[in-house]
């Protein structure tokens, strides 16, 4: 990997809503009728700045990392696959400047999980809640997810080389 000083990842991650599963974002169990289909316990939120991250170290997605076709990571802790990928960023030499991130939700409303939201994730990735921005946006009740059938995020990362 180059000597760069700074690297921007941007990262992306939708998850159709479905009965029977719990609906778990950033790494909080929000209280919701539905939640979110995947392999892992499919944290769009998480899933989003885990691919950031990578993209950032120009290397694979969260997919071909952590594949669906492998039963070691059916119903994983998604904060723990974070935790797996933070470890390989500080490896390759870098720290987390900060983190950008839009949660897409129509259903359920995300404004009042987002201050617990940042204080599970900043002292995982050695940052302080102030480093961290996320934001709720709904859709306007346009495609899947304004029609409630889907959540997405999207989180953009910079990452600054350790001295």
């Amino acid at each position: 990997m180059s000597e760069q000083k700074y690297r921007i990842g941007l990262g992306y991650d939708i998850h159709k809503l479905v009965e029977g599963r719990k609906l778990i974002v950033g790494g909080l169990e929000i209280p919701y009728d539905k939640g979110l289909l995947g392999h892992s316990d499919a944290d769009v939120l998480v899933h989003a700045i885990i691919d950031s991250l990578l993209g950032a170290l120009a290397m694979d997605d969260i997919g071909t990392l952590f594949p669906d076709t492998d039963d070691r990571f059916k119903d994983a802790n998604s904060l723990m696959l974070l935790k797996n990928v933070y470890d390989i960023v500080q490896a390759e030499g870098y720290w987390i400047n900060n983190i950008d991130a839009n949660i897409i939700a129509q259903a359920p409303k995300m404004m009042p999980y987002i201050p617990k939201m940042k204080e599970i994730l900043a002292p995982l990735l050695g940052l302080s809640k102030t480093d961290i921005s996320i934001k709720a946006k709904t859709k306007e009740q346009l495609d899947a997810v304004g029609e409630k059938l889907a959540i997405e995020a999207q989180a953009i990362v910079m990452l600054e080389r350790i001295n």
